[in-house]
């Protein structure tokens, strides 16, 4: 491309900026002991309620203690001394955390963060309170091996930057009790004894409600209209406190009752006898059920489930995993069996999918999100979990004595040694949060390379598939509609020049891979998109795995069948509009040197963030320009991946590396034939007939008009010089075989024209 080589300069000065700021930068300090710092920024009391004043700061990793008056109420510490807490952004987020001297969480402040999905487009509030769901939380109890890692509500959007956050207080927290320098543990541990509890199966019959409910089989959360919005308004979020579902405080918000009706006893009194026996036949080996039911003005079902099938509003718990349930895990029930039930508004019926371990004899939880508006399509959500151990009248319980355990000499060294009641407990603790993110994604991630797979031999058979246009069509829609619905709405895989500067910053300030595997499907696809550099260049990426790429080209297939007229911009002009988005590029790629989040708040340039990740749910101004560019697409095919797409910019500088060449040409390609670059629906082939592989975005139209003998001028000669021979030639000339008549007599053969007798029978 000509205007390429007028971009070689600035390119070559990006790279020369790079090299001088990453030798007269050093490296961000990792080392220990920056509590000191950032304790000025935090007030005692919004760490520990009537604290006054902080003590001197000791030890290593060090610890303030914190007092009210002379009382010692517990001590402060700054996350990122004591475990790795890199988010999105590849920087620290530091949080300075108050834990008392039994370990529990008191108060948290968010103190620093360069984190690009917070800074724009998603209120820091929210993810804040997010976070606020560890405080009172026991961490003594999780060191112990005795309760789970406590539950994060993922926030949409910030899913990274929220489990970093969380993830990152909790381990700080346990490896400072087992490390016993809170001084709650002075001597060993005593010998630990295990509880291996079994359903017991001869517990059977049926109780009446009032039974269940007293001996625990049936657990309640019982909340009032003013009880909700007083917690929306400790959260800080004063709208929805404002919008109650009844104007009578005292109203009834919510009865929520859950039990697990997959214990024999449990099930046959609220199923009954005959419902319990079709559970069971229904059930797989080893499944478990839940009965979930409620009265009141909240519904816990919601509507979700009747547009997408889940059940966004409930979500089971255990062992810091979680599961929401779908429709096809749901039936409805009337009414409940037991005697002296109370008729309730909703009740259902959950089977426990297959796929999430879960075990009915240990404690697991349901959480409640409640949800209200927060001001134009913004929501405000406040968790409310209901715990649930199986009394243990339903079980076998075998008391096994564990060796006692020393305590741990230091943050670092954790010991795990056969016997060690805490061994197990310790090795998921210590497990990194990239494996953890992996293993929660497992289907995602089978799905997401299937679907590369899938597009991979699409590749390879190109030639196959191009000659049949028709057939051609409708995949490649199909596989646009997959990548927009389920790769960008659903898992929010979208990539982002945000990315291509996080990993330029990451290899001058210090390369971390965990921070890039915290997001199984975004590093998947750019191992992806990487390979596929090799091969095709951009196109791979652009034509078929971007979210906003396939929003743009669907949206312009519906106007052109609705007849909106299409904008040809004179080749003049198109080639002079190319260079904008190297120079957002490169304008972005420079700055990042400077500042990392300037730079990521300036690549709100990149409507993807508003259009996919939240789904245009977001201040005004960033929706009206998602939509202007998807206008201007209606008219003019993917307008914004042409003229100003930074990461299509980004992508297709490395992709003039690729090795292979497989748009097929023909010699009058361009001179004088200029069918394809009139009818590419980019642009992106010069009126000489040359692909520019920069802008292609290998939808392979080209390919289709390179085989098809009506179209293309090249071929319809070879068709009409193939007919005119075929008309004046014999198959005698052609070398054929002459084909042989045999001629019969009363229905027996006696010879040929050939003149060879015949063989009757």
């Amino acid at each position: 491309m000509r205007t390429f080589f007028t971009l070689r300069i600035p390119i070559i000065l990006a790279c020369f900026l790079a090299l001088f700021f990453s030798l007269t930068n050093a490296p961000e300090s990792h080392a220990a002991g920056q509590l000191s710092t950032y304790l000025a920024k935090v007030q005692p009391a919004e760490l520990f309620e009537g604290a006054d004043r902080f003590g001197e700061i000791a030890g290593e990793p060090p610890l303030a203690p914190v007092f009210r008056g002379q009382e010692l109420l517990g001590y402060a510490y700054l996350n990122s001394d004591v475990t790795s807490s890199v988010g999105y952004s590849g920087k620290p987020i530091r949080i300075v955390v108050g834990i008392d001297s039994k370990g529990v969480v008191r108060g948290l402040k968010l103190v620093e963060h360069k984190e690009p999905i917070v800074l724009i487009g998603i209120p820091e509030a929210k993810v804040v309170a997010s976070l606020n769901a560890i405080i009172g939380k026991d961490m003594g109890r999780v060191a112990a091996g005795t309760d789970r890692q406590p539950q994060i509500d993922i926030v949409s959007g910030a899913t990274v930057t929220v489990l970093v956050m969380g993830d990152s207080v909790v381990r700080s927290a346990v490896k400072l009790i087992r490390s016993n320098r809170l001084g709650a543990v002075t001597g060993p541990v005593a010998a630990a004894v295990t509880e291996l509890r079994k359903l017991d199966p001869s517990k059977v019959g049926a109780s009446d409600w009032e039974t269940l409910v007293g001996d625990g089989s049936i657990r309640s959360l019982r909340l009032n209209v003013g009880e909700v919005s007083d917690a929306f308004r400790q959260a800080g979020q004063r709208i929805a406190a404002d919008r109650p579902e009844s104007h009578r405080p005292d109203d009834r918000f919510i009865d929520l009752y859950v039990a697990p009706v997959s214990v024999p006893r449990i099930g046959e009194s609220l199923l009954g006898k005959a419902g319990y026996d079709r559970l069971v036949g229904k059930m797989k080996a080893g499944q478990s059920a839940i009965l979930v039911a409620g009265e009141g003005a909240y519904s816990f079902k919601g509507s979700g489930y009747v547009r997408g099938g889940i059940f966004d509003r409930i979500e089971l718990i255990q062992d810091g995993q979680g599961v929401r349930f779908r429709d096809r895990d749901h039936t409805r029930l009337p009414t409940l069996a037991a005697a002296g039930a109370p008729r309730l508004r909703e009740i259902a019926l959950f089977v426990v999918p297959g796929e999430f371990t879960f075990d009915v004899t240990q404690s697991w939880e349901l959480q409640l999100l409640v949800q209200r508006g927060a001001g134009g399509r913004e929501k405000a959500v406040l968790p409310y979990n209901l715990d649930y151990t199986l009394p243990d009248q339903y079980v076998t319980i075998e008391k096994v004595a564990q060796a006692a355990v020393a305590p741990v000499p230091a943050p670092d060294i954790v010991p795990s040694a056969p016997g060690d009641a805490l061994s197990a407990q310790q090795i998921a603790d210590e497990q990194p949060l990239w494996m953890k993110m992996w293993q929660m994604n497992r289907i995602n991630i089978a799905i997401t390379i299937a679907a590369l797979l899938v597009l991979t031999a699409i590749f390879f058979f190109q030639d196959w598939l191009v000659k049949r246009p028709v057939m051609f069509g409708w995949i490649r829609r199909g596989y646009l509609l997959f990548t927009l619905v389920w790769l960008g709405w659903y898992a929010n895989a979208q990539l982002s020049v945000v990315n291509v500067l996080t990993f330029v910053n990451s290899l001058i300030t210090g390369f971390n891979w965990e921070f890039f595997l915290s997001a199984p499907l975004v590093f998947i696809l750019w191992a992806a998109v990487a390979a596929g550099l090799l091969f095709w260049g951009r196109g791979p990426f652009c034509g078929w795995l971007c979210p906003f790429g396939a929003l743009q080209e669907l949206t312009n297939t519906i106007a052109q069948w609705c007849k909106v007229p299409q904008i040809r911009l004179p080749w003049g002009l198109h080639e002079r509009l190319w260079p904008i988005k190297y120079i957002i590029f490169l304008g972005l790629f420079g700055l990042s040197f400077y500042s990392l989040a300037l730079a990521e708040m300036f690549s709100e340039v990149e409507p993807f963030k508003t259009a996919i990740v939240l789904k245009f749910a977001r201040e005004w101004p960033f929706v009206i320009f998602a939509l202007t560019m998807l206008s201007a697409g209606l008219f003019i095919e993917r307008f914004y991946c042409r003229y100003l797409c930074p990461l299509g910019a980004a992508l297709a500088i490395p992709g003039r590396i690729r090795m292979f060449e497989w748009l097929k040409r023909y010699p009058e390609c361009g001179t004088p034939c200029q069918r394809c670059a009139k009818e590419c629906p980019v642009q992106s082939i010069h009126p000489e007939g040359q692909i520019n592989v920069n802008e292609c975005i290998y939808c392979m139209h080209c390919q289709e008009l390179y085989h098809d003998d009506h179209r293309c001028p090249h071929m319809i000669q070879v068709r009409l010089k193939r007919e005119k021979f075929m008309a004046l030639s014999t198959p005698a000339s052609r070398g054929e075989a002459p084909a042989r008549t045999i001629i019969t007599h009363n229905g027996a053969p006696i010879g040929n024209a050939e003149g060879t007798p015949g063989n009757p029978a």
